[in-house]
C-alpha cells in the first residue's frame, strides 16, 4: 500500500490534477470532473472547454476536492461541493421522488489513475473530502454510492464510490434511489 496523502484542490494543486486528467485522456471522455457541475457554455462541446471552465471554478474557489498523492504524484480525487455547486446527480428523478431536504455537501464522484486502483486511494480520497467539509464548517453530507455486495461491478460504474467504502467512513443508509444506488448521510462537525 501506498504511503498516500490528501491535499485540496486549488490553484497551486491545478497542475498536479491536471497532469493527472490530462494522462487520463480527460478522464472519462473529457469530463475533467464537470458532469455534476451546472451545465456551462463547454458543455458538451470538447474536453478543452470542460478544461477551461474547471479552472476557471477552481481559480473562483467554486470548485472542491481531495487530491490524493503518494509522494509528489497526484494518483486521485474526491469531488465534493455544496448543492448549489454541485446541482447534477445520477438518479436525480428518484432522488427527488424522496422529496429530500437538501444537504449542506454532496460527494458526487472519485477517480483514481492508472495502477492505484484497488490501492486505497478512494476511502483516501473520502476521509480527505470530510476533512476539508470539517474545515469549511462541517455539515450534512449526502454521498450516492453503489452496493457492490454480492456482485461483480465495473470500475466504470464506480465514479460515485461503493457503499462499503461509505459505510467504513461513517455513513448510514437513507434510502435506495436505484436497484443498487443508495443515499448515505452523515453530519461532519
Amino acid at each position: 500500500m501506498p504511503d498516500l496523502v490528501t491535499k485540496s484542490l486549488d490553484i497551486e494543486t491545478w497542475p498536479d490534477f491536471a497532469r493527472l486528467v490530462e494522462a487520463h485522456n480527460g478522464v472519462w471522455g473529457g469530463c475533467w470532473c464537470m458532469a455534476f457541475h451546472a451545465k456551462g457554455e463547454g458543455w458538451g462541446k470538447s474536453a478543452e472547454k470542460n478544461r477551461q471552465e474547471k479552472e476557471c471554478l477552481v481559480r473562483e474557489g467554486r470548485a472542491h476536492a481531495a487530491l490524493v498523492f503518494d509522494g509528489s504524484d497526484c494518483v486521485g480525487w474526491c469531488q465534493f461541493g455544496s448543492p448549489e455547486e454541485l446541482p447534477r446527480i445520477k438518479n436525480r428523478r428518484a432522488y427527488l421522488s424522496t422529496n429530500p431536504s437538501l444537504p449542506d455537501w454532496r460527494i458526487t464522484c472519485f477517480f483514481s489513475g492508472k495502477g492505484y486502483r484497488g490501492k486505497g486511494v478512494t476511502s483516501a480520497a473520502l476521509a480527505g473530502a470530510l476533512d476539508q467539509i470539517g474545515k469549511l464548517g462541517g455539515g450534512r453530507v449526502e454521498g450516492y454510492p453503489e452496493d457492490t455486495e454480492g456482485r461483480r461491478v465495473s470500475g466504470s460504474f464506480l465514479f460515485n464510490g461503493a457503499l462499503s467504502t461509505f459505510e467504513r467512513h461513517g455513513f448510514t443508509r437513507s434510502r435506495p434511489i436505484g436497484k443498487h444506488k443508495w443515499v448515505v448521510t452523515r453530519t461532519v462537525p
